[in-house]
């Protein structure tokens, strides 16, 4: 496919340490990468989708979420969307990094009032063509060129949902992305994500973060392990109790389910 991601040709530039970045510089790095999205064993850029006719970027679209979320890949992602799409039901949520909206175009069929948010233009503008294609109306979008963005949306959401978008930067970067995203959800909200636990970083040899991205990724700059007690001091001085909290898939993934109580 002409679309497909020369992975090799952006590792470099992608691995750069982000550690001598700040956090606007960072997010040009993160962009070099997560204009990718998956289609089936292999990722396309979505600046490149942006060509596909409607036909065939939504089979593209529907095919990828059956794919991810059947079968084998239930224990990934479908029992979350099975878990997750009535309780959303009038809500208001909030995906960061919303990728390729395989969950967030999901909990919109189903009654969310979703925001979709992501550091690539291309994203959301596929991510709106979507939209139209499956006359979904509940919808907002966000381009996040900086963390400034985040400033006009509602303070009120019920959920910030971050599907494995928080664990790509260093913490002290994404404590801070955490930070202006709680400006937005109230007591009482849930705060919902998907990293990646210690137990994993242990069993593929305890590399460097900026050299796990590449192991767990394929050319991500970045990938930190995350577990209850790290996610709670990148959400301090807000307060949260435990809806859920789990390792899952052979520990491939962790999940945070939280309740704001102050």
């Amino acid at each position: 496919m002409q679309d497909l991601i020369d992975g090799k040709s952006k590792q470099n530039k992608n691995r750069l340490n982000l550690r001598e970045f700040n956090k606007n510089e960072s997010f040009e790095i993160l962009r070099n990468k997560w204009h990718e999205v998956p289609a089936g064993n292999d990722r396309v850029t979505t600046k490149h989708l942006l060509d596909l006719p409607d036909k065939a970027l939504l089979d593209l679209y529907l095919k990828n979420r059956i794919d991810a979320t059947t079968g084998e890949f239930f224990s990934v992602r479908g029992w979350y969307h099975v878990l997750y799409k009535d309780i959303f039901r009038g809500k208001r949520v909030m995906d960061v990094g919303s990728g390729f909206g395989i969950d967030g175009i999901t909990f919109a069929q189903h009654g969310a009032r979703m925001t979709f948010v992501d550091i690539v233009e291309s994203n959301l503008e596929i991510l709106k063509r979507l939209c139209g294609l499956l006359d979904i109306e509940n919808v907002d979008f966000c381009y996040m060129e900086s963390i400034d963005s985040l400033s006009p949306l509602s303070k009120d959401y019920d959920v910030i949902w971050c599907q494995g978008s928080l664990i790509n930067a260093p913490f002290d970067i994404i404590r801070e992305e955490a930070q202006e995203l709680l400006e937005h959800l109230p007591v009482g909200g849930r705060w919902i994500e998907l990293a990646y636990p210690k137990a994993r970083w242990e069993r593929e040899g305890k590399m460097p973060f900026e050299q796990w991205g590449e192991r767990t990724d394929g050319g991500a700059p970045w990938m930190e392990w995350y577990d209850l007690d790290k996610v709670k001091a990148m959400l301090s001085p807000a307060q949260f109790d435990v809806v859920l909290y789990s390792n899952f898939f052979n520990d491939d993934f962790n999940w945070f389910d939280l309740l704001r109580r102050s």
